[in-house]
């Protein structure tokens, strides 16, 4: 881009846990969905991973907000002064102003009009010029390397934060979708219950997350890919004493299983309502499965030994649908199901 570039082209998942930005072919901006004000006069102190390394940490002049909370804004101020924020983060060229930006955005497929008027509203006071929505199942698809425009029917799976995004996708369209609010949130919250109940100790939601991802999985016996138990230190529920627990990958399996059931009943009632030539060719392809939780050790042999049809995680679940928002910033004259 040349010092007299107008305009600037930026895609971007805007996701719940995290928001990434693809500018110029490259991941620019992957940062954590949170934004620090300061608590006297509103003004942003930080975004991003600054942001998240006070979150839970912070003292009462400062306020920790996550502006998303179930894939769609719940705090319309706090999102778009942490578009703005993480935008800048992606101007490289050393402007001395901000230019008029053309974006794509991932939206969760079960938006109301709403939620995807609210999604514009902040683009565009955070300086989109041109902004176009994707739904993310048909994004993540087109990440993952899915001929979306093909007559073949293909399921998408995208565990995200908030939200878990189910697609069927033929011939450039979503011929059956469902969005449960059932993601990785609900697996840290799982966590955080688990571990108060069964072992007395009250762990932070950063805590659980680290829990999720050190020692997460779907399924009790990961053979050769277990991984070691993880040491839990936190004060006593009823005594405030410290407390050092070790916690089993085993442990976690059993206390997430009643929110993956629910994830499987979501994807067979998506199943249960595909025409017969799609289903078909779903049999044939297999589901992939993309997004953080995608990440979860054993879901794919979970899911594939439960419904009996084949789970494919895709090659880098968490960039999946960024890279396809990206494809589709290339082809917004091309794709007919970009929305404005």
């Amino acid at each position: 881009m040349g010092l007299f570039s107008f305009i600037q082209d930026i895609a971007m998942d805007l996701g719940t846990a995290n928001t990434i930005i693809i500018s110029n072919d490259k991941i620019v901006v992957d940062e954590p969905s949170v934004v620090a004000f300061d608590a006297a006069t509103e003004k942003m102190i930080a975004v991003g991973a600054k942001a998240k390394m006070m979150y839970e940490k912070n003292n009462s002049s400062i306020k920790t907000i996550r502006p998303l909370y179930n894939g769609v804004i719940s705090d319309f101020s706090a999102c778009e002064q942490m578009m703005r924020g993480l935008i800048k983060m992606a101007h490289t060229s050393g402007r001395f102003f901000s230019p008029s930006l053309r974006m794509v955005i991932g939206v969760p497929s079960g938006s109301t009009e709403v939620e995807l008027r609210a999604v514009r509203d902040a683009a565009e006071h955070a300086n989109g010029r041109d902004v176009y929505l994707i739904y993310e199942p048909m994004a993540a698809a087109i990440g993952i390397g899915v001929d979306v425009e093909a007559p073949e029917g293909n399921m998408v799976v995208d565990i995200g934060g908030g939200t878990t995004e189910i697609a069927v996708i033929s011939l450039s369209g979503i011929e059956s979708n469902s969005s449960i609010r059932v993601a990785g949130d609900d697996f840290t919250a799982d966590i955080r219950e688990y571990m108060s109940r069964q072992h007395n100790v009250k762990v932070s939601e950063r805590m659980a997350e680290r829990i999720k991802i050190h020692v997460g999985s779907a399924i009790t016996d990961l053979g050769d890919e277990a991984p070691e138990d993880y040491e839990v230190h936190g004060p006593n529920r009823v005594t405030s004493l410290p407390v050092h627990v070790p916690v089993s990958y085993q442990e976690i399996a059993h206390c997430l299983d009643r929110s993956i059931a629910k994830l499987e009943q979501a994807i067979l009632n998506a199943l249960e309502g595909t025409q017969p030539e799609l289903y078909a060719d779903i049999l044939k392809n297999g589901i992939y499965l993309t997004g953080g939780g995608a990440l979860l050790r054993g879901l794919d042999k979970r899911l594939s030994e439960k419904l009996r049809i084949p789970f494919h995680v895709a090659e880098d679940p968490l960039h999946s649908v960024v890279k396809g928002v990206g494809i589709a910033l290339k082809n917004v004259d091309r794709f007919t199901f970009l929305m404005r």
